[in-house]
């Protein structure tokens, strides 16, 4: 039985010889690593930066466990942790952002959709009969943490480019004038990459007479949050505005081989409902996952230093030029496409086969699909994906008995190739 079979079947690999299960191990390894150098290479359709090798200077350190259970501005009895790597993270973000150090409380996270999670629970712990407005395209996880903390959700409609419309908003609001409002901005939505308009929201709010001790705004900044703060004239997110907490992912922009992400919220917003003294631990537990990754904070850390604003400053310009450089190469293929103003998502038709669908990695929605440009993806890759998908749609479309659909309604009659209105 050769090495693969073997490792196939649980009760042969039981009783093999410890050579015969190195050898097992190490080709079963080896063909996965292939296997993901081989779906890399053509990796079009997630909000996930692939360029990674800059963490293979930190492979000596995954032969320790590293917890960062507890608060990270709290000492505990487990000292094997990197908390002082997660507290210069945080101190990184909070530049970025514009709130000092004594202002803020924060911590790293498994992703964005801890993070928000734990903003959303710290709005309806200083909050308790708020209402949550988010809008339609909102990420998941803002309505699984309304279902999870059984919050009132009032879903708000889009605009075309996917951010929230401010005037059911302001509908909604005047409907429930005698309820605080815990509102989800999204800076950078997941599908079409919209940016809610941060200043009229809050604009809104006022106007429909909630001040600022009335209303809680969490911003869903997964993607945008790496992206925002390096553009010239792109949206400002800042705590300097009435805003009381950001969640970033990690993994998206910067780059990183495990998910994660930082939450950041304003000091004080930790009531005592949320944060427990654990005698065993000796330390404050303050966050949503208790044992937290050690080796996370250690890859932002790691990132940042690596490449500097400078470096994330020329990465966000080099998406933007290719994401405008894909959706051209759409309009000039007369295939239906929309790219929001400083976004790295272009969305575009449906592609028709499957195979297609998988071999390009591209995420789906009803009528739509979209390419996040993220940093490994390059120009011939691109190339190549416009290549294949005109050649197939000439499969699908060339006998004439199918026409490609009309996405008017989902981004614009001027950004539709359809037959009907031939943009």
């Amino acid at each position: 039985m050769d090495a693969s079979s073997l490792c196939l079947n649980n009760t042969n690999f039981a009783f093999a010889t410890t050579v015969d299960k190195q050898r097992c191990i190490a080709k079963t390894i080896s063909q996965f690593h292939g296997h993901l150098a081989e779906r890399s290479s053509h990796f079009l359709g997630y909000h996930i930066n692939q360029n990674c090798n800059h963490l293979m200077d930190l492979s000596p350190l995954l032969r320790f466990h590293i917890n960062n259970i507890g608060d990270p501005f709290k000492e505990s009895n487990l000292s094997l942790h990197s908390k002082k790597f997660e507290v210069a993270v945080l101190d990184w973000f909070a530049e970025l952002w514009e709130i000092e150090k004594d202002e803020y409380w924060g911590y790293v996270t498994n992703g964005g959709t801890e993070g928000n999670n734990q903003g959303l629970l710290l709005g309806r712990d200083l909050l308790p009969d708020g209402i949550l407005y988010a809008s339609k395209e909102s990420h998941y996880s803002i309505f699984k943490a309304s279902r999870m903390y059984r919050m009132e959700c009032q879903i708000i409609d889009t605009l075309i480019t996917g951010e929230i419309n401010c005037t059911e908003l302001r509908e909604k609001l005047f409907l429930n004038k005698d309820k605080p409002a815990i509102v989800n901005v999204n800076i950078g939505t997941t599908f079409k990459g919209g940016v809610d308009n941060l200043d009229l929201i809050i604009k809104t709010l006022e106007e429909c007479g909630f001040s600022h001790d009335r209303f809680y705004i969490h911003c869903d900044a997964a993607l945008n949050g790496l992206i925002s703060p390096f553009l010239e004239y792109g949206p400002k997110l800042s705590f300097k505005k009435p805003i009381r907490s950001i969640s970033v992912s990690a993994h998206k922009l910067l780059g990183s081989s495990i998910p994660c992400g930082v939450l950041m919220t304003r000091k004080g917003r930790i009531t005592n409902n949320l944060s427990e003294n654990v005698e065993y631990i000796d330390t404050l537990d303050t966050t949503i996952s208790g044992s937290r990754n050690g080796h996370a904070p250690i890859f932002i850390w790691y990132g940042l230093k690596m490449k500097g604003r400078s470096g994330l400053h020329t990465e966000v310009n080099k998406c933007l030029t290719n994401a405008k450089y894909l959706r051209d190469g759409f309009k000039n293929a007369g295939i239906s496409a929309m790219l929001n103003e400083s976004s790295i998502v272009v969305v575009f038709e449906r592609p028709l086969s499957r195979e297609f669908i998988d071999y390009w990695q591209l995420s789906l929605l009803e009528k739509m699909a979209h390419v996040v440009v993220m940093p490994h993806v390059t120009v011939k890759m691109l190339d190549d994906f416009l290549d294949d998908l005109v050649q197939n749609r000439e499969i699908w479309y060339g006998n004439g008995k199918v026409q490609p659909l009309c996405l008017a309604e989902e981004i614009g009659v001027s950004n539709c190739a359809c037959l009907v209105h031939m943009n």
